[in-house]
């Protein structure tokens, strides 16, 4: 298999759940991989798992200087960048009547403005034809009770796809979007059992998605199997938003 054959790829937040399942999946068909996370214990414990050219780095993306220093680095060693995913995420229960500034700005300043900085350093790198993979959520179009902050966010997402996709397609920059539904990682297990249970009960493959199937989504979207797709979003859901 070799999809992404000397090619080399960036996974922001590849150390684990899913993010781990794309960095795996990449290296397995050919890309230099490097993947990041901001905790030491992540990217060992992540670096004795995957298999094939990965590149751990330690980096927090919520910081704009960091996700300058990342590029900077790839470029040193790399030299190019053919495909870069942006994973890293939060979500964090909040009801209307006790959210506040400080839970809308963590939330937003990972899930909306570290992926503007991010493709902003990553621009003088991407080749031509490169492909941008933003990993967002059906809850862009659904709406959860307490994860009303979280759910805008991947709208906003959603949205910078479609305007990205228009900015970029001079040259031949595709931006995609694949948007999971309830996959069994850790940030599902962090939410209440009522709305897993809800969830999961609503779903027409009556069960939650794995990482690696968001990962072979995410692959093909990073592949020039792709090649003709652009400003568009993959439910991975089991169903849950199409039916």
């Amino acid at each position: 298999m070799s999809r992404l054959n000397n090619k080399v790829a960036v996974v922001l937040g590849g150390a684990k759940g899913i993010g781990l399942a794309i960095s795996q999946r990449f290296a397995d068909e050919g890309a230099t991989t490097w993947f990041t996370s901001r905790r030491d214990e992540e990217l060992q414990a992540a670096s004795r798992t995957l298999s094939g050219s990965t590149i751990p780095l330690r980096a927090d993306v919520s910081q704009h200087s960091e996700l300058t220093r990342i590029m900077a680095e790839v470029q040193a060693r790399s030299g190019q960048l053919d495909v870069l995913v942006i994973n890293a995420g939060m979500s964090e229960y909040a009801t209307l009547d006790t959210i506040n500034e400080a839970h809308f700005d963590q939330i937003f300043g990972l899930n909306v403005l570290s992926p503007l900085f991010a493709l902003q350093a990553a621009l003088p790198l991407l080749k031509p034809g490169a492909s941008v993979v933003l990993i967002g959520s059906i809850a862009d179009v659904i709406g959860t009770q307490g994860y009303g902050v979280y759910s805008a966010s991947k709208a906003a997402l959603r949205s910078f796809a479609r305007t990205w996709t228009r900015e970029l397609s001079a040259r031949g920059i595709r931006i995609n979007v694949v948007a999971p539904g309830p996959v069994d990682t850790d940030m599902m297990l962090a939410a209440s059992e009522e709305v897993r249970n809800g969830l999961t009960a609503a779903i027409p493959l009556g069960r939650m998605g794995k990482p690696e199937e968001v990962a072979n989504a995410v692959l093909f979207l990073a592949s020039d199997e792709s090649s003709y797709i652009a400003g568009a979003e993959i439910c991975v859901d089991g169903g849950l938003t199409q039916v």
